[in-house]
């Protein structure tokens, strides 16, 4: 480590700016939100830094530097486009002990500006010591995209109440274990949804409610399809804070190890007719990890209420008065569709799409097959690869063309994603010759004859 990360207080405190350009009005913004009592030096000044001055009650000296301006500063930046005024400015300062910054001059430098992401009182500094400008920049964007520019609010809520929990819990180890609850759990969440008033009663209720320490929360996130990248936000955020995991088949392997190093993952992998764990099991498991004070994540590949039987799973949940959330997540028809380049809904072909389960509650396509004619409505069938004879069997029964375009898409948005394409008449036949396994995901309707145009992922078959 070259540099020491500090925060220093400047407000009010006399701060010396040497240089007076457009990269010294970039650090005086910066020092000047602060709060510091600025000091501009140069022989000349821009106006957006003169005004910036007039609005804080900064002062430009209009001269050239000499040392007897460092008196007073506690700290000192030179940006000016002569190295041997910025030399100086560093001897100076360096022989007063003061801390000073060469700008774009690591060498000249006792402290570095590193790059912020700011969410006030919050601050998320990063550095590279000097050694990577371009490297920083991408991590600051990275970061400001993961961390909600509510959490500074999250942070002012903490401060304002940390008093009020410091007196009711006078012990240090159960405080900190109950603030990571309030900022994980349900009253840090409220926080975020801006509704700090309910937040508040919240936190107080479970300062009186000793039971409430002791009660976890369950959060049924949505996985998405199986690229990592397409989770959102939120539900990366709650899976890192979980202390349980329970994930099936649907959930890939990457998405698992976004969880935290010590969280506890529980498989509970469920496959057509073969159920590791019973689905009754796994809502008792659910309830019974929560009551233990534990927080706990039920990763759903998809979405959770679509086909995801989230519903039974929170069902018990409520009736126990367990807090749970449903993060929503990119279903299975949205991302297969999109990745397959097949628009489930377009002008010329479709003006209506509708979402079908491939197998019913006992293990049968039995659907009002009548219903299914209508040439400009797209069909989705979710987990219909073992029932694709019988869905393309009705589907001609009942109106549907034998010509009809059918797409079948295997693992959808992963590096092994693969589309079979084909007509209500041959499908059967190309996914007996290709063997794809699950999960796929079955589209039927003129839609699917966009595919050969705007496919633009994974490995794609030709229509027979």
């Amino acid at each position: 480590m070259d540099f020491l990360p500090v925060s220093l207080r400047v407000r009010d405190a006399r701060v010396l700016l040497v240089g007076a350009g457009q990269v010294a009005t970039r650090k005086a913004r910066l020092l000047l939100r602060a709060g510091a009592r600025l000091t501009v030096v140069a022989p000349r000044c821009s106006e957006e830094l003169q005004a910036l001055l007039n609005d804080s009650g900064g002062s430009w000296q209009r001269e050239s530097y000499r040392a007897s301006q460092l008196d007073g500063a506690i700290l000192v930046v030179a940006a000016t486009p002569l190295r041997e005024v910025n030399e100086q400015v560093y001897r100076d300062a360096s022989a007063r002990q003061l801390p000073v910054n060469v700008v774009d001059a690591p060498d000249l430098c006792t402290f570095i500006f590193p790059a912020i992401v700011e969410r006030t009182p919050l601050t998320i500094a990063i550095s590279s010591g000097g050694s990577s400008p371009v490297l920083v920049r991408l991590l600051r964007r990275k970061i400001e995209a993961m961390v909600p520019a509510a959490y500074g609010s999250l942070a002012l809520f903490a401060g304002r109440l940390r008093d009020v929990v410091k007196n009711a819990i006078p012990a240090q180890e159960p405080r900190r274990l109950f603030w990571e609850q309030v900022i994980e759990g349900a009253a840090g969440e409220l926080v975020l949804a801006g509704e700090e008033q309910r937040a508040e009663t919240r936190l107080r209720q479970q300062l009186e409610d000793t039971d409430a320490l002791h009660r976890g929360e369950v959060y049924l996130l949505g996985a998405g399809p199986g690229d990592p990248d397409l989770m959102t936000f939120k539900a990366q955020r709650l899976l890192q804070s979980a202390d349980v995991v329970l994930y099936d088949r649907l959930v890939a392997p990457g998405i698992v190890e976004m969880a935290r190093r010590d969280a506890q993952r529980i498989y509970v992998g469920k496959a057509r007719s073969a159920h590791a764990v019973p689905q009754q099991e796994i809502n008792q498991m659910l309830l019974s990890l929560a009551q233990q004070g534990k927080r706990v994540v039920r990763l759903k590949g998809g979405d959770p209420f679509v086909f995801g039987r989230g519903g039974e799973e929170i069902e018990l949940l409520a009736q126990h008065g367990i807090p749970f959330q449903v993060i929503p997540g990119i279903t299975a028809a949205n991302a297969a569709a999109c990745y397959a380049g097949i628009p489930l809904t377009h002008r010329d072909y479709a003006q209506s799409v509708r979402f079908v389960a491939g197998h019913l509650k006992d293990d049968t396509p039995g659907h009002a097959w009548a219903d299914f004619h209508s040439e400009t409505e797209t069909l989705v069938f979710y987990m219909g690869l073992v029932g694709l004879p019988v869905i393309c069997e009705q589907l001609q029964r009942h109106g549907r063309a034998p010509q009809t375009p059918i797409a079948l898409v295997e693992r959808a948005t992963s590096p092994a994603q693969r589309v079979l394409t084909g007509t209500l008449a041959t499908m059967v036949d190309i996914v007996h010759r290709e063997q794809p396994r699950a999960p796929t995901l079955i589209i039927v309707g003129d839609v699917v004859r966009l595919h050969s145009r705007l496919a633009w992922f994974g490995k794609r078959l030709p229509a027979d």
